[in-house]
């Protein structure tokens, strides 16, 4: 077992199914000279030179459509946007021709490509960088939504997503995460999509998160722990397929849920789970399923502003002991 950074993780993903299939290229914005606007591609132009390792020009729709193409011609390119806010210049791209065409071709024509890029809130970035949009997405029929909250899985998912997956992968990072360690180990490895992780085991309630969310989650497990509360806690990893069976098996358990979503209220992934569970398992809950999300505003570039508009431990540790029904 190694430890080593998050973005190291995802270089080595790359890397490791370039060297296996000389079909797969890597392009974006400073993704070459520059070795990645967050260094993730750091040393890639030098191994595998600029026909595999491309810098494009700030075009978000013009580039995504050449990744687009070259899928659908038999290639598998990973496309880098530096953000996914910068990602929706390209929407149409994604969801009108990659996310549609195997459907409209009549299964004639798949789209084997992974954008991937840093998602959500940064810290001090303004309203127009800090959007979560898994749940935007993971609406949209034909395409599958990833969303690590370690490097361990994060490598392991772009490995499956680069190897294996014939529809088109979201693949969304954290920013705050490139710098964090996690143990990987040397031997190979790929883990499915579509398949939640129980983190931690408990048996008073069950805790839903994904991405960096999941410290909020296991935060507040490790303080209601102290209050004799024991919390299960389950890391999503991939949005789209949801594996709520995971959850529903977790609430059958415990009998309550709170989820933690880093998304706007409305429609989000909390939502969906909200409406599987209640659907399947309303004869298991004890106390009404309730969340946290971001708030139903744009994030503001104020410190104060942002801590107040996110999930945090006190207040998700606040939301459980309410389903706890234990006195405040």
């Amino acid at each position: 077992m190694r430890l080593i950074p998050f973005r190291e993780a995802l270089r080595e993903a790359m890397s490791e199914e370039m060297r296996r299939d000389d079909r797969v290229f890597l392009m974006g914005e400073e993704v070459a000279e520059y070795n990645g606007a967050y260094k993730v591609s750091q040393g890639m132009l030098a191994e595998f030179g600029p026909r595999r390792i491309l810098d494009t020009p700030i075009s978000e729709l013009g580039f995504t459509a050449i990744g687009v193409g070259a899928a659908q011609k038999g290639l598998r390119p990973i496309v880098e946007f530096m953000t996914w806010n910068f990602a929706v210049l390209a929407l149409d791209q994604i969801l009108n021709t990659a996310s549609k065409m195997l459907a409209m071709s009549g299964g004639q024509i798949s789209c084997p490509i992974v954008f991937r890029g840093g998602n959500a809130s940064a810290g001090q970035l303004g309203a127009q960088h800090s959007t979560a949009f898994e749940g935007l997405y993971a609406n949209i029929p034909g395409i599958k939504v990833v969303s690590p909250s370690n490097g361990y899985d994060a490598k392991g998912l772009l490995k499956q997503a680069i190897r294996y997956e014939e529809d088109p992968v979201m693949f969304m990072e954290s920013e705050l995460m490139y710098g964090e360690k996690s143990e990987i180990p040397d031997e190979e490895y790929y883990i499915e999509l579509g398949k939640a992780d129980i983190k931690r085991q408990g048996r008073d309630v069950t805790i839903v998160a994904f991405n960096k969310m999941m410290k909020v989650a296991l935060g507040a497990a490790a303080e209601l722990e102290k209050e004799g509360v024991s919390a299960e806690v389950i890391d999503l990893r991939t949005i789209r397929p949801l594996d709520w069976m995971t959850i529903l098996e977790s609430v059958k358990k415990t009998n309550r849920l709170v989820i933690i979503d880093e998304e706007w209220p409305f429609a989000s992934v909390s939502s969906e789970i909200a409406y599987r569970i209640q659907k399947e398992g309303f004869d298991y809950l004890d106390a009404p399923i309730r969340r946290i999300t971001a708030a139903d505003a744009p994030l503001h570039y104020a410190p104060n502003l942002v801590a107040a508009a996110l999930p945090d431990v006190p207040r998700t540790v606040k939301l459980v002991k309410e389903v706890m029904y234990m006195k405040k």
